[in-house]
């Protein structure tokens, strides 16, 4: 990548790379018994976050959750873990991807992944405007892949907006008012 002028300098993908971890008690369960898909999400918003405002060296705010896949029951008493590291940026915004593992806290067999998102956040400033944000800098091939995944993820979003917004300019046109 290279730097404009007026671009921050790029930062490292490892430079904002986190784990959260945290044990699941019996406060964290759904009706069913196993750990609330709710309580995971807050963790990765939680885990998401500290990489943004790591990333952009200040506030960041979530802008959108893509792609939540949770992939195994979490169930009390295991300790979950959850990885995020920044994937790409643009000028005020950045995709943090999440994985989401799990292990018993009294066991020492290996973690397994239970979950997956991605997550898109915006920095601003102390006005709650977009501030702009230092490229990120892919590290390792596996890190190139996940950049280029997210550019399409990206482009992916940005046409799904324009065809919603077309359909509701097209329905509003035709007198209808819808309420959601």
């Amino acid at each position: 990548m290279t730097e404009t002028p007026g671009e921050l300098p790029g930062k490292p993908i490892s430079a904002s790379r986190t784990t959260l971890s945290h044990i699941m008690t019996a406060n964290d369960t759904n009706l069913l018994g196993s750990v609330h898909g709710g309580v995971i999400m807050k963790l990765v918003d939680d885990a998401a976050g500290a990489v943004a405002g790591r990333h952009s060296g200040g506030p960041a705010v979530t802008a959108s959750m893509d792609e939540m896949a949770f992939l195994a029951p979490v169930r009390v008493g295991d300790l979950v873990h959850v990885k995020a590291q920044c994937n790409w940026t643009g000028r005020s915004s950045m995709e943090i991807g999440v994985r989401v593992l799990a292990e018993r806290w009294n066991e020492s067999t290996p973690a397994t992944q239970v979950g997956s998102a991605y997550l898109v956040f915006a920095a601003v400033d102390a006005e709650g405007k977009p501030r702009q944000v230092p490229p990120v800098i892919p590290e390792t091939e596996q890190d190139e892949r996940r950049y280029q995944e997210a550019q399409i993820r990206r482009t992916h979003r940005l046409a799904r907006r324009q065809a919603i917004m077309a359909l509701r300019e097209e329905r509003s046109a035709q007198g209808f008012d819808e309420e959601f």
